[in-house]
């Protein structure tokens, strides 16, 4: 009887690790079990995304208000247009706010990140932020720097 207990105890401690290391792989990604109907999509055109995927995070002030929901391309552009989806108690996002893709972390995770304009007019559902700031891609800023060093010696 007292093995079977034992039995019984190793199997629930096992299942206990087994929804944790779920619920971690989860929080990670970025998935959510739930779906929520309360946001509003509003769109953002990009010269250069560079990384940026999509459930990225999208914050204002550092905090989260929402996420990426779509990349494609602007065929008249040629632009990147990300969607994106804000939730509905941010309903009051000036129409010059700024949008711009920034990177958190060690590992170089792409998001956007929102400046607060101060135009009275604001954004409704399927409007555009016109004011961007793409990507800061790191091999083009080591190329800037070298092409310059190596001009400066030509000199």
């Amino acid at each position: 009887m007292q093995n079977r207990t034992l039995e019984t105890g190793v199997g629930l401690f096992l299942l206990a690790g087994i929804l944790a290391l779920i619920l971690l792989a989860l929080r990670v990604s970025g998935l959510t079990v739930s779906t929520t109907n309360d946001s509003y999509k509003i769109y953002a055109y990009f010269d250069n995304i560079a990384g940026l995927t999509v459930r990225a995070k999208v914050t204002m002030a550092g905090v989260t208000i929402g996420k990426v929901t779509a990349i494609d391309l602007d065929r008249d552009k040629f632009t990147g247009r990300v969607t994106m989806e804000i939730q509905k108690q941010v309903n009051n996002m000036p129409t010059d706010s700024t949008a711009s893709i920034l990177t958190a972390g060690l590992l170089g995770e792409k998001y956007i990140g929102i400046s607060v304009g101060g135009d009275q007019a604001v954004i409704k559902d399927g409007g555009t932020i016109h004011d961007t700031q793409s990507a800061l891609v790191l091999e083009d800023l080591i190329g800037k720097f070298l092409l310059n060093t190596v001009s400066k010696d030509a000199k």
